[in-house]
């Protein structure tokens, strides 16, 4: 398999409905394998679903180390434009990184995005030794993966073993300039988190409250699930709630 070839399972995913549209963007090494579930929940409540795959995401290590924030921007860009050709109301959600683009894009597209949906986002990384990694000029090229933090039993999640260490540089600065910009969100906001969680600290989910700027801002906890939440033990709550959310913004 050459490192240009989607791996198996982490194709994109549109699942056509009415004229609400959701997008729903995967984490950082991860695909959308890890967002299909909470998609197909969305979509069997009606809505119009689209689930991207980040630029490097899905193939290989060494396709990701060519690519950065700014693709990573530009993939969730390219879908937004293609949901608006068949929605008039969107809304976003996204897992870890994919929360931090959600938030991201809620902020530089007020316009456009009706409802945030951030599930174990990252804004503020708060790791030493990940900070002491990330410019020091004798890091190797890849470190250890972040991939599976699932306490469901036999559930794995599809993504990177190691992960480029440029790549987390770029990771690194999405989620401080999605911090600075998380003032510039007004839409209605959910930002669900789970209390145990060995990859991002949960930490951030009250700091993305905190820091909104949105009038309505509703901070969900989870007793039962890792990092990956929506492969996880909490996985229908977190559908069932995020359906809840957007059928009282969008009215339908």
């Amino acid at each position: 398999m050459s490192d240009e070839t989607i791996l198996p399972g982490a194709e994109p995913f549109f699942f056509a409905g009415g004229d609400v549209g959701v997008l729903v963007s995967h984490g950082f090494t991860g695909t959308p394998q890890s967002m299909r579930y909470l998609g197909e929940q969305i979509h069997a409540a009606g809505y119009t679903v689209l689930g991207p795959r980040l630029a490097g995401h899905g193939i290989s290590p060494a396709a990701m180390a060519r690519t950065g924030a700014a693709d990573w921007i530009a993939s969730i860009e390219e879908a937004l434009t293609k949901l608006r050709q068949h929605c008039s109301q969107i809304f976003m959600a996204g897992l870890s990184m994919g929360g931090t683009l959600t938030m991201y894009t809620a902020a530089r597209h007020p316009d456009v995005i009706r409802g945030a949906v951030a599930i174990n986002g990252v804004v503020r990384v708060g790791s030493p030794g990940m900070a002491a990694v990330a410019y020091d000029r004798n890091a190797p090229d890849t470190v250890p993966g972040i991939g599976s933090d699932i306490k469901a039993k036999g559930v794995k999640e599809l993504a990177y073993p190691e992960v480029p260490v440029k790549a987390f540089r770029e990771a690194y600065a999405l989620a401080a300039v999605t911090h600075d910009l998380l003032p510039e969100v007004t839409c209605p906001a959910l930002v669900i988190t789970s209390r145990e969680d060995h990859v991002v600290d949960p930490a951030n989910g009250p700091l993305i409250a905190q820091r909104l700027g949105s009038s309505r801002i509703e901070l969900s906890w989870l007793d039962d699930s890792y990092h990956v939440a929506t492969l996880d033990n909490d996985k229908a709550r977190i559908a069932q709630q995020t359906v809840a959310f957007i059928r009282s913004i969008a009215g339908r």
